[in-house]
């Protein structure tokens, strides 16, 4: 396909956010009478989720402590209900189990659901917990979990094959997918803040509106914009300040090689995604010594895109050159590619402390690049926010993949229309002191 030169909306980067706000946004012009989607061009520089979305477990839920990702959350189920076939997704809902630690924390996650409609089941006490979890599954030895929090709705999607879903969305609306095409740096006219060029490795393009979905590489881009590389937050009356805007975690998730059948219900049912914290210790599946006696979670489901039983565990923060991660999070001879040793210890072990099938499993762990770097913002949750006069930036801080919903908001921004749901991330809520709350999760992103 050859360059355009030209094009009123300009979006970087072909993952979930990327196609998301193309296709929605391609409705949105169509709804209005403006156009349709040939006016939007999507650009990345190596394939249709070749980033993070490419390789996501692909867990869809609205468990969250915070009032506004479980607002957002919900609106973004929605959309992932809305084609479920088109987006290969699969509503067995989610389960949150928890120690007493997290209790409080859980409750209003609870509460707060049903006051927003989302329809969930909370289990409290530890002899009511331990019997929900065996009436799923006979084998659950998890002990010292005093609440779960059953959400009948989410679940999970295969990544690839959503992706590919949403770009033949998109490109049915008229919408163009260029791949192979990096973007090298953006030019604004004379006395204008605004980006009027987009340089790329196969010539420039003039746009109208940009919009940045970069994933893992956010800060690489955010340099580009010239956006500021620290931040000043404001934090319970007190000023921080020159806070670094992002840091990297390694992401830490892998695939036990079974049978994904392996993990069905009492009834032979496709289960709920199970996402366990616990301040139990944890003990070796393979030679009983002691791995934590601190808290620790993980998450696992049956996956048959993954062809195993795939989930993953709390990431642990890079501490490694920033400038470096940025420009290849994603590069084969990134030692933070590969988990280690380490996490296929502890994961697997984890499971078969959960449940005694899992027992003995570890040899059929498979031992392949997973996981991967997420860029986080300096409280872990995302910015949506207008820069530089017309270009939307979408940092997901690796709440990405599930929020498929993103992208319908951010094309109804893109219209004029200002989101209430996309308020509470907006770039001035570090100056402005107006952060999100804290979990007890050993999550960052909980």
């Amino acid at each position: 396909m050859a360059i355009p030169t030209h094009c009123d909306y300009l979006i970087v980067g072909a993952g979930i956010h990327g196609l998301s706000t193309a296709y929605h946004l391609a409705l949105e012009l169509r709804a209005r009478d403006k156009g349709d989607g040939s006016s939007i061009l999507v650009v990345d520089k190596t394939a249709i989720g070749a980033g993070a979305s490419g390789i996501a477990c692909g867990v869809i839920r609205n468990n969250y402590f915070q009032p506004a990702m479980r607002e957002l959350m919900a609106q973004c189920v929605e959309v992932w209900e809305s084609d479920p076939e088109a987006y290969s997704y699969h509503p067995v809902g989610y389960m949150q189990i928890s120690p007493d630690s997290m209790f409080e924390d859980v409750a209003s996650i609870a509460q707060q659901q049903e006051q927003i409609g989302y329809e969930s089941v909370f289990i409290e006490g530890e002899k009511a917990a331990m019997k929900y979890m065996k009436g799923l599954f006979h084998d659950w030895q998890a002990r010292g979990i005093t609440s779960v929090l059953h959400e009948k709705k989410g679940g999970y999607a295969n990544n690839t094959r959503s992706l590919y879903g949403l770009a033949g969305k998109a490109e049915s609306l008229g919408v163009r997918i260029l791949t192979g095409l990096e973007v090298t740096g953006f030019v604004s006219d004379h006395g204008s803040n605004a980006v009027s060029k987009v340089v790329t490795s196969r010539g420039t393009i003039e746009c109208g509106h940009l919009v940045v979905a970069p994933g893992p590489w956010a800060k690489t881009l955010w340099d580009m914009l010239g956006l500021p590389r620290t931040v000043d937050i404001r934090s319970s009356g007190e000023l921080h300040q020159d806070i670094p805007m992002w840091v990297y975690w390694s992401l830490q998730e892998g695939t036990l090689g079974v049978d994904p059948a392996m993990q069905k219900t009492n009834d032979g049912k496709m289960p709920p995604v199970i996402h366990v914290d616990s301040d139990a210790p944890l003990y070796s599946d393979v030679d009983d010594s002691l791995i934590t006696d601190r808290m620790w979670g993980i998450y696992y489901k049956p996956d048959f895109h993954f062809n195993g039983i795939q989930g993953g565990a709390a990431p642990f923060r890079v501490e490694t050159d920033p400038d470096r991660v940025a420009v290849d999070p994603y590069g084969v001879d990134s030692p933070e590619f590969i988990v280690g040793p380490e996490f296929v210890h502890m994961w697997t072990s984890a499971l078969a402390h959960c449940q005694k099938r899992f027992e003995n499993q570890v040899p059929h762990y498979n031992d392949e690049p997973s996981g991967g770097i997420g860029a986080f913002t300096p409280d872990s949750f995302p910015v949506f926010d207008t820069f530089r006069d017309n270009c939307y930036f979408i940092a997901d801080s690796n709440h990405g993949y599930k929020m498929i919903g993103v992208g319908k908001l951010v094309a109804e921004e893109l219209m004029g229309t200002c989101s209430v749901l996309m308020e509470p991330f907006r770039f001035s809520r570090y100056s402005e002191g107006k952060l999100h709350p804290v979990s007890n999760s050993p999550f960052p992103w909980s």
